[in-house]
């Protein structure tokens, strides 16, 4: 019964990697990528977000909720799974392990973006913006600590996409699994390019 549990958590821990939070984390990316044609262009996408109905629900219960349950479950998985190397090549388990620490930064990075964005804006601090951006990326320390913090999530996402297509059923041939690996590490490369490009467009 335990194990039937644990098999069941680990499948909705995967699921919410890829929807809502992957989905959300692409869109995200996307959205701040208007940053590189322009100031206003970028308060206007993000204008149009903001003006959302129930949007205070929506971040609660799409991305908040479903990040936090993700966060807990994967920092237990983190620190207690073992590589398998006689499942998994020594390349997929350095992957796994890359998987785990990406996972740990990636929540550090979350929970510091938000506090820097979403609770300032919600204290009255600041406004959602180009120039909120522009002053946090001013600081050379937080330009790289957002690009590796970029880099994590979009690692942690794309790794995670061949675990959620294997785990899922998706992909069980070596031949399928092989395919998968290189359509994510597309994912990887397009995804980083499109995040990193928005960040460097604030500086």
């Amino acid at each position: 019964m335990a194990e039937h549990r644990e098999f069941v958590w680990r499948r909705l821990h995967s699921l919410l990697g890829v929807i809502p939070i992957g989905i959300f984390l692409v869109q995200h990316l996307v959205v701040n990528h208007f940053a590189v044609y322009g100031e206003e262009s970028f308060n206007a996408a993000a204008g149009v977000l903001e003006s959302l109905p129930f949007l205070l629900a929506l971040e609660i219960f799409v991305i908040y909720l479903p990040i936090l349950f993700h966060a807990i479950l994967g920092v237990y998985i983190a620190f207690t799974a073992r590589n398998n190397t006689v499942k998994y090549s020594f390349f997929r388990n350095w992957l796994f392990y890359l998987q785990r620490i990406t996972g740990v930064f990636t929540l550090i990075f979350i929970a510091w973006h938000v506090w820097e964005t979403r609770v300032q804006i919600g204290l009255g601090n600041e406004e959602l913006s180009f120039g909120l951006m522009e002053n946090i990326l001013s600081n050379p320390i937080m330009l790289w600590f957002y690009i590796v913090g970029v880099l994590a999530a979009v690692f942690h996402f794309s790794n995670g996409l061949w675990g959620f297509m294997v785990h899922w059923g998706f992909a069980q041939s070596p031949k399928s699994q092989k395919i998968v690996t290189y359509v994510t590490l597309a994912v990887f490369l397009v995804v980083s390019f499109i995040g990193i490009r928005a960040l460097l467009a604030f500086v």
